[in-house]
């Protein structure tokens, strides 16, 4: 089984922050880190889950709303840890650019399903073709007329599709969206194993993200590979790898 840290080491510190993606590039057996891109109102991208800031910050109002200086002067509470901002994308490659280069992958997330983000596409790619990180990252999304975009705009790219069930994700791959993996809810999976062979079957977990305590239970491995899934995006990478 293939470990993804989801959204850096998130049970443990404040999800898509440059401390729990630093945790996570530590682990030198790990596959790869998931994060999340949108675009803030001057068009910068930024590193966050959810379309608003009230969950993880003190702030309130949707992240496409603000510009990046109104961004960056919002706190994200770490515990005994110094306070985190929201990362652009720049700062979190400056961070994993040489942990990339040795092997590491990188999930990016479109956050796009709900909000559009005109432009974003373009903006990723540039950004990861500037940085010669093509070979590193795979981009995912749950509306597949953005990888589809990606496609476009790079042939060779690694997409993989989300959405909760893999028959859906399934379903979108073949309405051609150029997605060559499927990523779906861990507990989504409702096609027969055979139906998924030579596919990536990416799955992913949600819950008991930091502060939550961790539940103290540790997934099953062979059940799972037994459903076809062939790499887990969870919070916790570190207690399964080193």
């Amino acid at each position: 089984m293939k470990i993804w840290a989801h959204r850096g080491c998130s049970q443990r510190y404040p999800e898509n922050t440059l401390i729990a993606f630093e945790r996570a590039m530590e682990i030198r057996n790990l596959t790869g880190i998931e994060l999340d891109i949108q675009l803030t109102r001057d068009g910068e991208l930024v590193v966050i889950h959810d379309e608003r800031v009230d969950r993880t910050t003190e702030g309130i109002g949707l992240v496409r709303d603000n510009t990046l200086a109104e961004i960056k002067n919002l706190h994200i509470y770490a515990g005994s840890y110094p306070s985190q901002q929201i990362p652009t994308m720049n700062e979190v490659f400056d961070l994993l650019e040489n942990r990339l280069n040795e092997g590491l992958k990188l999930n990016i997330e479109l956050k796009n399903n709900i909000y559009p983000y005109p432009g974003m596409e373009e903006k990723i790619i540039e950004l990861v073709h500037k940085r010669g990180l093509q070979k590193r990252v795979v981009y995912s999304s749950f509306y597949a007329k953005s990888l589809a975009k990606i496609r476009i705009l790079d042939a060779e790219a690694e997409i993989g599709i989300l959405d909760t069930k893999v028959s859906d994700c399934m379903y979108k791959l073949k309405g051609g969206c150029g997605a060559a993996a499927l990523h779906p809810f861990w507990q989504g999976i409702d096609l027969d194993p055979m139906e998924l062979t030579g596919y990536s079957v990416r799955a992913w977990m949600a819950g008991h993200l930091y502060p939550d305590k961790p539940t103290g239970r540790k997934l099953d491995f062979g059940a799972l590979e037994a459903l076809g899934i062939t790499d887990i995006i969870l919070n916790e990478p570190e207690v399964y790898v080193i």
